[in-house]
């Protein structure tokens, strides 16, 4: 990946985001942004994923997973 790809892609995804903002505005829920910026970025042809398991460590042990975006 050159240097101008990722920063078209930062452009585009920030981009998504202000969409989503300015249709929605502040105060709801994050599950509701995240449906929405689902939405926005499937529109935009940006490819993502959701939900992704990773592993919780602390110093050498696995303490547990959690689901980040």
């Amino acid at each position: 990946m050159t240097k101008s790809y990722l920063d078209q892609l930062t452009y585009d995804i920030i981009g998504a985001a202000i969409e989503v903002h300015n249709q929605l505005g502040p105060g709801l829920l994050e599950s509701i942004y995240h449906e929405c910026m689902k939405i926005e970025l499937k529109n935009r042809n940006i490819p993502f994923k959701t939900e992704m398991t990773v592993p919780v460590k602390l110093r050498w042990r696995t303490i547990g997973n959690s689901i980040t975006m």
